[in-house]
């Protein structure tokens, strides 16, 4: 594929190669790869995601655990009920 570009964006480009010690054309290449491999984008997240070793039973068991002690027993009035004092 060829993709004509400014010639001032091809001077930056032949700048940039130049300081990387790379080629104009892998400069340009890696600066799209990154564009579509950004932070943001959900597709890389799940990518990610789906690269995580699952997590051991014994793991689930002591997060399962953890969660339990950490639970506040439930309150039947609520933080405004009886407001305002009488």
């Amino acid at each position: 594929m060829t993709i004509q570009i400014p010639d001032d964006l091809a001077r930056g480009l032949e700048g940039i190669a130049a300081a990387q010690q790379k080629s104009v054309e892998q400069v340009a290449v890696d600066s799209l790869r990154s564009l579509f491999e950004s932070a943001t984008s959900p597709e890389v997240v799940l990518r990610t995601v789906r690269k995580l070793s699952h997590p051991s039973p014994a793991a689930i068991d002591d997060l399962e655990a953890a969660i339990a002690a950490a639970r506040l027993p439930a309150r039947d009035q609520g933080a405004f009920d009886g407001w305002p004092p009488e």
